[in-house]
């Protein structure tokens, strides 16, 4: 199996335009996700054309145009830092398409994948259609952007999500998985987690494991680092004097969230 957590890289693409993180199916084994992040200096430019592939374009910071073959979104993106904790835009773009952005300011953009093959509509997700959620109690609390969440009727097979998750408390805890195709008890989802920690000298915990141990990896995940989670149970935990933001992509045979928490621990769910 490949490994599990990848470092952040400094990859020059084109001028202006840095590769931070590329989870390519050859880098992962994954099957159904792929995962970037890139950096862009005002005035820069990316472009791709997508091939049997649907992607949502994350406007993590800045602010950009985005085009899509000859219709243009303009000015997508809300804030300078993650950490201001409020829903940015994104860009969902379907199998088969060209585009390109256009950086107004500094940005950093996430590229999320998963496979397609259906011709669906380009679809601008606003801010304000960012369901917000805050989940979980005592030292397991986190708030939810959800970006692109099973019940939205969008993409084929993307989902998409961000998390807080403040000093000191667990998230994707109790421990959960969802590497089962048998619904309505389990979906199968592949997942990847990509982090940023404020200050960004931090680090938080991730571990990843299956009931049997044949999957067992502990790891000390740094700022802008990625892991990928191909099954099992993925918990995080967040030393204190640091908050954790990451971005979750999902996607599998079926667009279902379905999860099967861990029974050992299922048990502090249930605390008055």
């Amino acid at each position: 199996m490949a490994d599990l957590l990848y470092k952040r890289r400094e990859l020059k693409l084109s001028e202006g335009v840095t590769l931070i993180q590329d989870l390519n199916k050859e880098a992962t084994g994954l099957e159904y996700v792929q995962f970037k992040v890139i950096e862009m200096e005002e005035g820069a430019r990316y472009a791709e054309t997508l091939e049997s592939t649907e992607l949502c374009a994350v406007v993590l910071t800045g602010n950009v145009d985005v085009t899509v073959e000859e219709e243009v979104y303009s000015k997508l993106g809300t804030r300078e830092n993650v950490f201001e904790k409020k829903p940015t835009d994104s860009v969902y773009v379907p199998s088969s398409k060209s585009f390109h952005v256009e950086a107004n300011q500094p940005a950093k953009l996430a590229l999320c994948y998963s496979n397609s093959t259906k011709m669906k509509d380009t679809k601008v997700i606003r801010a304000a259609d960012n369901d917000i959620e805050h989940r979980g109690q005592y030292s397991n609390k986190r708030l939810v952007h959800n970006i692109l969440p099973d019940y939205v009727d969008i993409p084929e097979s993307l989902l998409v999500v961000e998390v807080y998750t403040d000093s000191g408390n667990f998230s994707s805890y109790p421990p959960h998985k969802h590497d089962q195709d048998n619904l309505p008890e389990e979906s199968f989802l592949e997942e990847t987690y990509y982090h940023e920690i404020d200050p960004e000298q931090g680090f938080v915990f991730q571990r990843v494991y299956t009931d049997d141990r044949t999957l067992d990896e502990t790891m000390a995940v740094e700022h802008q680092d990625c892991v990928s989670v191909p099954k099992g149970y993925h918990p995080v935990g967040v030393p204190d004097g640091y908050d954790l933001y990451y971005l979750n992509v999902m996607a599998g045979p079926k667009r279902k969230w379905k999860f099967h928490n861990d029974k050992d621990h299922e048990w502090i769910l249930e605390r008055d």
